[in-house]
């Protein structure tokens, strides 16, 4: 296996790092209970996606 000449100084190495980052979660409005949610997700509090009942939820006491 090669090895490099010179050793990669820690400016190169930062400058190639620095698209190494997070990013923040898309999140919309969900339309009945106004909570931000994540996109095309079934809406956890109501269990409905698109307005159609797909998940039965359990009502906490």
């Amino acid at each position: 296996m090669a090895i490099p000449f010179r050793r990669t100084s820690k400016t190169a190495k930062r400058k190639r790092r620095t698209h190494y980052k997070l990013s923040k979660p898309t999140l919309v409005v969900d339309p009945q209970t106004g909570d931000l949610v994540l996109p095309h997700r079934v809406s956890p509090v109501t269990g409905e996606y698109r307005g159609n009942k797909v998940v039965n939820v359990k009502e906490s006491e």
